[in-house]
């Protein structure tokens, strides 16, 4: 499944919903927590039901869910029982012991998560864990604004748009997780929906660093968000070369293209890449 860009959607905006299918997202995430306020959750439910429950589904619509110790989790999941997200996003998690609750929880439904992992202090420490539910997993995201407000910080971010030290830490924490878990590592949102040029850089030097793709808040994020993490054809050109180059000479541990060497590292590489985009 490409994940390149995931949309956020408010659940009891069913406008917003048919617009979200056609904005050229990899996937859409129905919301039922942040974007809806208490009184309007079980509208919002029935909304999302009924929208799975009417939509073709052309692309994947998962569904953000209440976290644990909200008193709307139950019943966002009973109402999603026949509606059959194609994924939940669990925000606020807290490593494999919040994935295996919400499996106990969904009983016999196999529906995959997507964990938001670093909402909360505790998180921290307990994000190494998800290798031991990866077959359950979409991936991990991680996300700064609740942490942010759970310790008390004035901001997340410096006056260039880059994040202070903590967050930077929490992120970084976020990225060899998700590769240690062997699940798609997804950057949070960018907040400044008017910046494309910020979210660009934002979402390239994420691409850079290893991440899979990034969550968005509005649809104009996305054929920006989409473009970061699309490999460019000279990318895809060369990970063809190495790929020819260790096929025809499948013993050797080094290799010279280009005048560059190139070892197994490099092949890794070149194969994950092609398989994203083949």
């Amino acid at each position: 499944m490409k994940l390149r860009s995931l949309l956020f959607v408010p659940g009891d905006r069913t406008d917003r919903m048919h617009k979200a299918v056609t904005s050229g997202a990899d996937a859409v995430i129905l919301d039922l927590e942040d974007s809806v306020v208490p009184e309007r959750k079980p509208w919002a439910r029935k909304d999302v039901a009924t929208f799975l429950g009417e939509t073709r589904r052309e692309i994947p619509l998962f569904v953000r869910i209440n976290p644990f110790g909200s008193p709307y989790l139950r019943d966002d999941i009973a109402a999603l029982a026949a509606a059959k997200p194609d994924g939940l996003v669990l925000p606020k998690a807290e490593g494999a012991a919040s994935i295996m609750e919400l499996m106990t929880m969904l009983g016999l439904a196999d529906v995959k998560i997507l964990p938001i992992a670093t909402e909360t202090p505790k998180s921290i420490f307990a994000i190494g864990t998800f290798d031991a539910v990866a077959t359950r997993l979409l991936g991990l995201a991680w996300g700064a604004e609740d942490l942010s407000s759970a310790v008390g910080a004035a901001t997340t971010r410096e006056a260039d748009g880059r994040f202070t030290p903590p967050y930077e830490t929490v992120r970084n924490l976020a990225l060899f997780a998700a590769h240690a878990a062997g699940v798609p590592a997804i950057d949070t949102v960018y907040t400044n929906i008017t910046d494309s040029e910020g979210l660009a850089a934002y979402a390239a030097r994420g691409r850079r660093d290893g991440f899979s793709g990034m969550m968005a808040i509005h649809p104009s994020q996305v054929p920006v968000i989409n473009a970061a993490f699309t490999p460019s054809p000279d990318e895809i050109a060369k990970a063809r070369a190495i790929v020819r180059a260790f096929d025809a000479d499948p013993g050797a541990g080094v290799l010279q293209i280009d005048g560059q060497m190139v070892d197994l590292p490099h092949l890794k590489a070149a194969l994950a890449l092609l398989a994203r985009t083949e």
